[in-house]
């Protein structure tokens, strides 16, 4: 069972997608709060994944974001809201968000997008996508970003075929099956390679990969 933690500012918005979501059978939401008490119940509730509102009142959605990736065990971190918020999407990358979804999204793909997401996946709804990619390809490299090719190197065979795969999306079970190892052992690869890279999550990590020209550019 997945568990879930919905964050919202409005009651209404957490009962429908605790409706939606339960309605998969395989996901079960075991909390639903505003963003005063969101901390402490995510840590009280130890989820799988945590919807969370980019836009709510104080504590906003990318302060919540940031002190739940702070906790002893974080869990995956979804923003959701309800428009394109395309000015938050780098600074909630950057602090550890791995995916982007309107709350306007079909009720099968947001069911799938969760499943994605626990997998290991990043997930982007299609009007969020290209933000993204023009935000985080197109922005001034990081401090720092001379040393990539040298933190590339430090990486083994297989830890770069792994940055390849996730560079284009795909979550760790399609990994394992591709490269014909158990989905724990990608999990390891994938915290090698964040560790030797010095990237913050997944996103960051295919960034890096994009801008090395591990990936080629898709027409």
């Amino acid at each position: 069972m997945i568990r879930v933690v919905v964050v919202d500012d409005e009651s209404l918005v957490r009962a429908a997608l605790r409706q939606i979501l339960e309605s998969a059978g395989d996901i079960e939401v075991v909390a639903d709060c505003d963003s005063r008490t969101a901390v402490a119940r995510i840590e009280a509730a130890a989820p799988d994944l945590v919807l969370l509102d980019a836009v709510m009142p104080e504590p906003d959605g990318l302060k919540v974001l940031r002190a739940v990736r702070a906790l002893a065990a974080p869990p995956t971190v979804a923003m959701l809201t309800a428009f394109d918020t395309s000015g938050h999407i780098s600074a909630a990358m950057r602090a550890g968000a791995t995916g982007f979804l309107l709350k306007d999204t079909a009720v099968g793909t947001l069911i799938d997008a969760v499943r994605v997401l626990v997998s290991g996946g990043t997930v982007f709804t299609p009007t969020v996508s290209r933000a993204v990619v023009d935000g985080y390809l197109g922005a001034a490299p990081e401090p720092g970003h001379e040393d990539t090719a040298a933190a590339l190197a430090r990486l083994t065979d297989r830890e770069r075929e792994v940055l390849v795969l996730v560079a284009n999306g795909l979550p760790n079970s399609e990994i394992a099956g591709r490269l014909e190892i158990t989905v724990a052992t990608v999990k390891d690869h994938v915290r090698a390679v964040l560790r030797k890279l010095g990237a913050p999550n997944r996103v960051a990590v295919a960034v890096l990969a994009h801008r090395a020209g591990l990936v080629p550019e898709r027409a």
